[in-house]
């Protein structure tokens, strides 16, 4: 059973609108998440705001959000001032433009929501706005409020649907060239590049979501069904061995490494 949408509006190109529904394509409820106790009590323990300098607790009406523009210098927004910023993208995706599918980096993308059509007699516009864009290979750029502002978002069709990525501002995303720019300098042996190739080959596989399983969670359930069914947890695991010996050579490194995988194959 598909969760209900969180964000309900319109795809809006031109003049072609339809009603659209859109719920995230990530969930965190299968964590496990933990309370804070009073290990003297076991009762539950309270997160409150009190005042910096009275030490008074603030009731949650009395709590603002507000911009620092100097030392203990603050100015209040008010919940208003949030709600008058751009009202036409609260609940209308207008697409603005089209770009070349690859021509945005994977750095820029933040979260990833499905988007999908709300009802039958919008679905036919939906469908032919996100054929033409897998026709084109292009992804729509529009606008969109989220989380209380107002984002970039970039519409990707795929299967019968339309992920829709919010995307990173501009100032988060830091210049890779202040990080990259002085590596590379040296000629880089070509015949370690093959012998580091044969070695992508041997370890190279199809994909799996079972590759980025959490173990860590796995093994926090087993502690947590041992202690509910009074039964010690699980011994902790061994460290792994200290791999920080000194390679002599890449070239003997690497024919130890392919000879290795060949064993285990």
């Amino acid at each position: 059973m598909a969760p209900r949408p969180f964000w309900k509006g319109y795809l809006k190109l031109s003049l072609v609108t339809c009603p659209v529904a859109m719920m995230p394509a990530v969930s965190e409820s299968a964590k496990v998440r933990f309370h804070t106790l009073n290990r003297a009590t076991g009762n539950r323990v309270q997160s409150v705001y009190v005042d910096a300098e009275t030490e008074e607790r603030v009731d949650e009406e009395d709590e603002a959000r507000a911009y620092e523009r100097g030392d203990d210098d603050y100015i209040v927004i008010e919940d208003e001032d949030l709600d008058a910023v751009a009202l036409d993208s609260t609940r209308t995706i207008d697409i603005e433009r089209f770009v070349p599918a690859d021509s945005i980096g994977w750095i820029w993308y933040d979260r990833a929501h499905y988007l999908t059509p709300d009802d039958p007699v919008g679905e036919e516009a939906f469908s032919v706005i996100r054929d033409a864009m897998a026709a084109t290979g292009t992804v729509a750029i529009s606008r969109l409020v989220l989380y209380r502002r107002e984002r970039a978002v970039m519409l990707v069709p795929r299967d019968r649907g339309i992920v829709l990525w919010t995307l990173r501002y501009g100032d988060e995303v830091r210049d890779a060239a202040a990080y990259f720019s002085d590596l590379g300098k040296e000629q880089v042996d070509g015949a370690l590049v093959k012998l580091v190739g044969r070695l992508i080959e041997e370890r190279t596989v199809d994909w799996d979501p079972k590759m980025v399983e959490d173990p860590v969670q796995e093994k926090m359930l087993e502690i947590i069904a041992a202690k509910r069914k009074g039964r010690k947890p699980p011994k902790p695991a061994k460290p792994l061995p200290d791999g920080g010996g000194k390679v002599v050579s890449i070239m003997d490194a690497l024919k130890r490494s392919l000879a290795e995988e060949k064993r285990k194959r």
